[in-house]
């Protein structure tokens, strides 16, 4: 049975893109039958990926240059079956469009725990912000993607 992942943030330029291409790749490296996906609480519709969201995607070997951003919506939040945000008020905001039970936040997901820890907004901050948020994403999205298979693992058993 196949999952639909969608990463969630503010403006769907900067953390959930990353989020989205790196989980992409982990589902990939462990053949995980996924779609992944991504959407903004606030995006401007066909927005790019920011430039240092695309400069570390790139030092990462991942390729943002395709990505458009997109306005979280009722329907995105129906079609997924498990949403990640980046912050509690993207939680809220999937909550409040019928994900109720659907929806985490990213690093609670990953950890199987409450940690109530975001994921850092770099909008407007230097380079090494994004690095940074880039690294948080690197040790948060292979957890996620564990449980996730595991998730799927004992589906598959019932």
């Amino acid at each position: 049975m196949s999952r639909h992942v969608l990463f969630v943030c503010t403006g769907n330029t900067c953390r959930s893109p990353l989020a989205e291409a790196m989980a992409r790749a982990h589902a990939a490296a462990r053949g995980l039958d996924i779609i992944v996906s991504s959407a903004g609480t606030s995006a401007w519709h066909d927005t790019p990926a920011s430039d240092a969201s695309i400069l570390v995607g790139l030092e990462r070997n991942l390729d943002l240059s395709s990505h458009r951003a997109r306005a979280l919506t009722r329907e995105l939040v129906d079609e997924a079956s498990l949403i990640l945000g980046m912050a509690a008020h993207h939680v809220a905001a999937a909550r409040a469009l019928g994900g109720e039970g659907k929806v985490f936040l990213l690093t609670d997901y990953a950890a199987n725990d409450t940690t109530g820890r975001a994921i850092h907004d770099p909008f407007g901050e230097a380079l090494d912000a994004y690095r940074r948020m880039a690294d948080d994403l690197d040790a948060e999205i292979p957890r996620a993607i564990h449980r996730l298979a595991e998730e799927m693992r004992a589906e598959r058993k019932s």
